[in-house]
Parts: structure tokens; sequence; C-alpha cells
């Protein structure tokens, strides 16, 4: 969705836009490309991706900042930065959640089903915990949870005991062929591929993906200047639940008052949604990039304090 991306920061003054997941720098470097007025901090937790950013964005020199750190840590990163790219709040927040691309086509970072390599998932590869360690150390409960929670994956009981009995299972192929072997082929012939929920569980649980995602949004929020925007991708609909969750937190300054009273609480809204709801793929860009086919794009504008 780069160019409802791009479209989206185009009204924004002058400064420094956060990409708190920069990847490879695909928005990024669309974003300083198309909009000469605008700054780019880029963080993530990958130290490939910062190294293909820079790479890529080297053209831009002076107008990037790119950071190796957990977007949970965007308030300390931001406080720590010199002029132009700190001090000032932000113009501009973008979070691209999930896997990227890049990690996806890399076997030996173990994302994905496709390749045989070791059972890894590690976004920073600084972290010890992997994929094998939640698989090999956990127990079956536990892993009934993550797969039910993080993957809806709805014969998570079954593969959790099947993988209790296998252990230890060290790499992708032979989480794949218990897979496989598991998953009745009635739902094996449905719903894509039958490891995708499983690989999407372990992920998310291996890197915290969704325990860091709402307080790096509020603080993003609270970063912004008046005007500034806030645009999510997420991928998940339990990201996707967080982001609505915490948008509507914003949109009502946390008024719990029945509607039909009026808010008589004294919450001040922060921001400003514009548009309900989330924006998807186009029938184009589906074509183009199957993986955007469970996009979900919401955005939201800083409002002046009261």
């Amino acid at each position: 969705m780069l160019d409802e991306i791009v479209e989206l920061f185009a009204p924004v003054p002058e400064g420094t836009v956060l990409d708190a997941t920069v990847g490879g720098a695909g928005h990024a470097e669309a974003l300083l490309d198309r909009h000469r007025q605008l700054r780019v901090l880029g963080l993530d937790r990958d130290r490939a991706a910062l190294e293909a950013a820079e790479r890529r964005l080297v053209r831009f020199a002076g107008r990037y900042r790119l950071v190796h750190a957990r977007f949970d840590r965007l308030a300390e990163v931001l406080a720590a930065q010199p002029p132009p790219f700190g001090g000032a709040g932000l113009v501009g927040a973008l979070f691209d959640l999930g896997v990227s691309s890049p990690q996806l086509d890399r076997a030996e970072r173990g994302f994905s089903y496709r390749f045989d390599a070791p059972l890894d998932m590690r976004m920073d590869t600084t972290q010890t915990r992997t994929a094998a360690d939640v698989v090999n150390q956990s127990s079956e409960a536990d892993l009934v949870h993550i797969l039910r929670t993080y993957g809806d994956e709805p014969n998570a009981r079954r593969i959790a005991r099947a993988m209790v009995a296998r252990r230890p299972l060290q790499r992708t192929g032979e989480l794949v062929a218990l897979l496989e072997d598991t998953i009745p082929a009635p739902a094996r012939r449905r719903g894509g591929h039958p490891a995708k929920r499983t690989f999407q569980a372990l992920r998310i649980e291996v890197n915290g993906e969704l325990d860091v995602l709402a307080p790096a949004l509020d603080a993003a929020v609270d970063a912004l200047q008046p005007g500034g925007r806030i645009g999510v991708l997420s991928y998940h609909s339990g990201e996707d639940r967080i982001v609505k969750a915490r948008f509507r937190h914003h949109e009502t300054g946390g008024c719990t008052c029945p509607p039909q009273l009026g808010c008589r609480c004294g919450a001040l809204r922060t921001v400003k949604l514009l548009w309900r709801g989330s924006h998807t793929a186009s029938a184009a860009e589906l074509a183009a990039n199957p993986r955007s086919e469970s996009a979900r794009f919401r955005a939201a504008t800083k409002l002046e304090s009261r």
C-alpha cells in the first residue's frame, strides 16, 4: 500500500517521520523521494534490515537516521536523537507490522515453511530465545495457547500434542512434516499451506510482537506534533485489534461515559481518525503482491492540545 502511505504524509509540515519498522526501507525511500520536506528516523530490531536500508537510502544523506532498536523503545530513542531528528516532536509515524519479505525469503532465518532451515525466527539475532526453544521447552498447554492466540489455529491441541511427542524439533522441515502428518486432510485442503498458522504463531511468540505493540503506539501518538499523522499496517487479527483499540482510546481520550449522556469525565481526545475502519489492498496490488491480502491500514491525525 505504498501509494496510500505516501499520500498519508503529504500534508504534514517539514519535520521527522518515524518509520518504526524500517525494514529494507521501501516506505522510507518513497517518503524521502516524494516529500522533500521530510526526514526519516528508521528503527528496526533486525541488523540485516538496517544494513539493507542504509544501502537503499545512501542517496538521501543528511535526511535519514537509522537506529537498531525495537519499537517499544521509541521514546528512549527519540530522546537520544540530536537535531534535526530529535527535540521537536514528530510530524509522522509509520508502523508496518509483522515479518518482512526479505526475512521470509532468506532461508537461514527460519521464518518460512518453504525452506528447510534451523527453527530460528528471531528478528533480532542478538536475542537468545528461538522458535526451537519455544517448541522444545514450552509445556503442551502453553503451546496450545500460543497456537490459538497468535495463529488462530483450530487444530492447536492436536499439533501441540504432536510437538511434545516428537521433541526435539530443530529444523523447519521437521516441523512442516509434523504439521502435514498431524493436521486432518480436509483442513490441509483449505486455507493455504498447513504450516502457515503455526509458523505465524511461533514467530509472534519468539519476538513478543503483540506484547510491545500497544505501548509503542501510545508513545508514537504522544511524540506527534499537532497535525502530525500516524499510520499502521497490520497483517494479523490480533495486531489489528490492538491498533483499533489504541486508536479508539486516543480518539475518545479514554472516556467511558455512557454515549447517551455525553462525556462528563473531562477526557481529552488526542487524535482524530482519518477514516473509519481499515483500508485494504487494491485488486491491482493483490495481483502484484499476494502477501498484501491480509494487510489492514489504519490512520489518525494528532489534535491540538487543550
